[in-house]
């Protein structure tokens, strides 16, 4: 059924305005509220607010902060190994004397 045909769930005698995207039941404008650019019914908003707790929000923040270390963590170990494989490289080749056969620094041509 569309909209037009829908009554409220809490109020059977006036018309639904809006659905809950989050339990899928129609309201009217009193039984609905918008909250971060979304329309929920005032039970769904209880819930969610109760789901955002300030224990919930720090244990969020313990995740988020172990998260930036292993994120460090693999960079660095990255950029460790790289340096790693630079060092194990031959003299020749951080001199660019490996293109000129060998030869210390002089050009073959002259």
């Amino acid at each position: 059924m569309s909209l037009t045909h829908q009554r409220c769930l809490n109020h059977e005698m006036r018309e639904a305005v809006a659905r809950c995207p989050e339990c899928g039941g129609y309201f009217c404008r009193e039984c609905v509220t918008e909250h971060e650019d979304r329309v929920l019914c005032t039970s769904c908003l209880r819930k969610r607010q109760t789901r955002n707790s300030p224990s919930t929000s720090r244990f969020q923040g313990s995740i988020r902060a172990i998260q930036f270390f292993i994120g460090f963590l693999i960079l660095w170990l990255c950029f460790y190994y790289f340096g790693q494989m630079l060092i194990t490289l031959p003299t020749e080749f951080h001199e660019r004397t490996f293109l000129q056969g060998g030869t210390s620094g002089t050009c073959p041509h002259h």
